[in-house]
């Protein structure tokens, strides 16, 4: 049996390093950043590093690291990004149990860093919007917990019936939805957030869910977001608040784990790192407030670095820092 399996995308990434601008545009949705390169000229490229990513295998090897026996489930092609991903895979011990295709190919991102260290992602999704739920071995899911990520299309709807097929089996499930999916709304979700165990998200990413305005932040408004999704289902609600911190509501308690105030190198794959390391608190019975702080010192482990996998911590590595720089978690009856 496996302690968790994760379903999502599976991609080869290039991380491209060169200069750019950063311009801000008002528009009726808000104010945004953007990066700007001038047209019609050749830029120099700083650097260019090529890794594995993709929310299925990003917290996949966190998970594998922790101590966790892990599998995980994707579209694939076959071609040489395929071959690494599972290469890779089976080097951090992790058995992909997922789908493979004669035709089309594996998907691919390029991912653009900007002067203030956040990045923008050009993703092709190839194959990773067409996982069927009959192609996947029902046998292979024996599992305590499923990991969903965001998954399109064919795949979403395989998503909602592996939901019911947890049900059946009872298997838990951790839900990590993309501003994609949460856009969709809750209606939309509904048979995913029905079965949902703990629920992953980032502050835009659930007032999406709940049809609020992202451009307008209330005082005290975490309060009122976190109590409306668990009315949804969901049992445990994370929401992650950037430099801020994150907050989660369980059993009528408010947790909120501050940050530390660290040099940020690159911003891929924090969120994967965050989610995967609370649940894997949460798989090892950890009190709320301990899957915070692992949750929060794994994600800060990988933004210190390019790559949202190359300093992810082992189960050993996290708990020593843990003990070495405890982030501030305050718990509070609402």
């Amino acid at each position: 049996m496996y302690d968790i399996i994760t379903i999502g995308s599976a991609t080869v990434d290039v991380f491209i390093k060169t200069e750019s601008d950063i311009i801000k545009i008002k528009t009726t949705m808000g104010e945004e950043d953007f990066i700007a390169y001038p047209t019609g000229k050749k830029i120099l490229v700083d650097k260019l590093d090529f890794m594995t990513g993709g929310g299925s295998t990003n917290t996949a090897v966190s998970l594998s690291r922790l101590g966790l026996k892990t599998a995980c489930i994707s579209v694939l092609g076959k071609d040489d990004n395929s071959r690494r991903i599972t290469d890779e895979l089976k080097k951090e011990k992790i058995d992909f149990i997922g789908q493979t295709e004669n035709n089309g190919m594996t998907s691919y991102s390029v991912i653009l860093d900007s002067i203030e260290h956040d990045r923008t992602i050009l993703t092709y999704k190839a194959l990773a919007n067409k996982l069927k739920f009959s192609k996947l071995n029902k046998k292979q899911l024996n599992t305590k917990w499923f990991y969903f990520c965001t998954m399109l299309g064919d795949s979403f709807h395989t998503l909602e019936k592996l939901a019911i097929f947890a049900k059946k089996k009872k298997i838990k499930i951790a839900f990590n939805p993309s501003t994609y999916l949460a856009v969709k709304g809750a209606k939309f979700l509904k048979k995913i957030l029905n079965h949902t165990e703990a629920l992953v998200l980032n502050r835009e990413e659930a007032k999406l869910i709940l049809k609020m305005d992202v451009n307008k932040t209330k005082k005290n408004e975490e309060v009122i977001i976190l109590k409306k999704l668990h009315a949804l289902g969901p049992n445990i609600i994370v929401m992650t608040d950037g430099k801020v911190g994150a907050y989660c509501y369980h059993n009528h308690h408010l947790y909120f784990a501050k940050t530390k105030d660290i040099k940020v190198c690159e911003t891929t794959g924090a969120g994967d790192a965050f989610t995967s390391s609370f649940v894997a608190g949460l798989i090892k019975n950890k009190p709320i407030e301990y899957c915070l702080r692992l949750a929060t010192t794994n994600a800060e482990s990988v933004i210190q670095s390019y790559g949202a996998k190359n300093i992810l911590l082992t189960w050993k590595k996290a708990d020593a820092m843990i003990k070495k720089y405890k982030h501030k978690v305050t718990k509070r009856k609402i």
